[in-house]
Formats: C-alpha cells, sequence, structure tokens
C-alpha cells in the first residue's frame, strides 16, 4: 500500500493510503472519476502495521482499495457499509469532528 500523510498548516494532517497496484489508475463512475496520484497518495510502500498505525493516529483519512479499506473496518475505523465502490473499488474518507 502506498501512504502519505499531508500536513496542513492550521489544520489536522489528511492520511491518504491505496492499494498499490492502483497507483496511476483512474475509476470513473456515474458521480465522480477519481485519479489515483502519487502526488496524493504518495510513492512510498508502506506496511500494514504503518498503515494501522497511520490511520489509528489521523483524524482525517482518504482511502482506496481493498486491502486498506478492509484493515479499517476490521480496526473498528469505518463501517463496511461507509465504502462506495468505484469500478468494484471500495473508497471511504474519515473525517474527525
Amino acid at each position: 500500500m502506498y501512504l502519505k500523510i499531508h500536513k496542513i498548516s492550521g489544520s489536522e494532517s489528511v492520511t491518504a493510503v491505496c492499494d498499490a497496484e492502483l497507483i496511476g489508475r483512474t475509476l470513473t463512475s456515474e458521480f465522480c472519476d477519481i485519479t489515483i496520484d502519487e502526488s496524493f497518495y504518495g510513492n512510498e510502500l508502506a506496511t500494514e502495521e504503518e498503515v494501522i498505525k497511520a490511520l489509528h493516529n489521523s483524524v482525517n483519512a482518504n482511502i482506496i482499495g481493498k486491502k486498506v479499506c478492509e484493515i479499517a473496518v476490521n480496526e473498528g475505523l469505518i463501517d463496511k457499509e461507509c465504502c462506495i465502490i468505484i469500478e468494484g473499488i471500495p473508497h471511504a474518507q474519515i473525517y474527525g469532528v
């Protein structure tokens, strides 16, 4: 999985994680198109343990892919129903309040 933490001045950071095989793809639906680009999701691979730690330490996250969404569900960070499916790929956003 690719992992990138975006630090935003004066705000909480955003953790972006995607399954490795999705980088460079664009997924299309009738509601939106999502380009899974390394400028947002990063260009360094992360282990499952690193992803879990980053998601638990994150207030806001953008995740896409079967593996990372399954991790978030198993860790109790989201419900499976929170994922939207685009071209068969689950995607979720987590926001702190």
